[in-house]
């Protein structure tokens, strides 16, 4: 059985007193892939915000067997959280390889000097920006900004990854690599909570999903079941009827 890494407790936020996520229970295990899929609007951003520290909520968050209180970004990330955010927020007039030994600026105030280390790892998953390492981040391709924001993240060597919308705005080739590295990263042990649009990606790669509209979870289970109900295969896959009779029976 799988080890619990995240619990998510009646999650709730608020902005002013418009509920934006409400009462919203997740789990994430050690090594899974877990989706949260659902329109514009629903929540996700928030959902993924609240649980990093960026913004205030209640509920529970426990996160490595530790209950967080009021938690700040800077605990989050020490715990061995990090967040991918949906505008990558990269350093534009910084180069690439300075762009990921900030990555790294936590453990190494931590006097933990394996940055070389890591960065070799980076490298290694991302050989395209061993190649552009001198760039400025600024110069760099929608595709390779978004490698170089997840690799940022890397470099804190977390065991929770969060990613939000990580396909956003990339070509169709650019996206299946993009996935193809976030399984790639659960075989290196590190756990995703992914918020993505692309639901039909989303949910090829994921162990367990999570459907959230309106602030609350309406559907959950596991990836492969998710994306054969008949109003997810409707509404977030798009194949209407006959392709939903075809994808059920895939």
């Amino acid at each position: 059985m799988t080890a619990t890494l995240l619990e998510v407790r009646d999650l709730r936020v608020a902005y002013d007193k418009v509920e934006a996520v409400s009462g919203v229970s997740l789990a994430v295990g050690e090594g899974q892939i877990v989706t949260v899929i659902g329109p514009n609007g629903a929540g996700k951003t928030t959902l993924l915000s609240a649980i990093m520290g960026v913004l205030p909520s209640t509920g529970a968050i426990v996160f490595g067997g530790r209950r967080h209180e009021h938690a700040e970004i800077e605990e989050m990330v020490a715990a061995g959280m990090n967040l991918v955010p949906e505008k990558r927020e990269l350093f534009a007039e910084m180069t690439v390889e300075d762009n990921l030994l900030l990555g790294a600026f936590d453990r190494y105030r931590r006097g933990l000097r394996d940055q070389d280390r890591t960065l070799d790892e980076v490298y290694a998953l991302f050989p395209r920006l061993r190649e552009r390492r001198a760039q400025l981040s600024g110069t760099l391709s929608g595709g390779e900004r978004q490698m170089l924001a997840v690799g940022r993240a890397l470099m804190a060597k977390p065991r929770l990854l969060m990613l939000d919308e990580p396909s956003l705005g990339l070509a169709p080739r650019i996206v299946r690599e993009v996935f193809r590295i976030v399984a790639r990263l659960r075989e290196m042990g590190v756990s995703i909570l992914l918020i993505e649009q692309n639901a039909r990606a989303a949910l090829q790669v994921a162990d367990h999903a999570y459907v959230l509209e309106m602030g609350a979870v309406t559907l959950e289970g596991p990836a492969r079941e998710v994306a054969r109900d008949p109003r997810v295969v409707e509404i977030y896959l798009g194949l209407g009827h006959a392709g939903a009779q075809a994808e059920q029976r895939a």
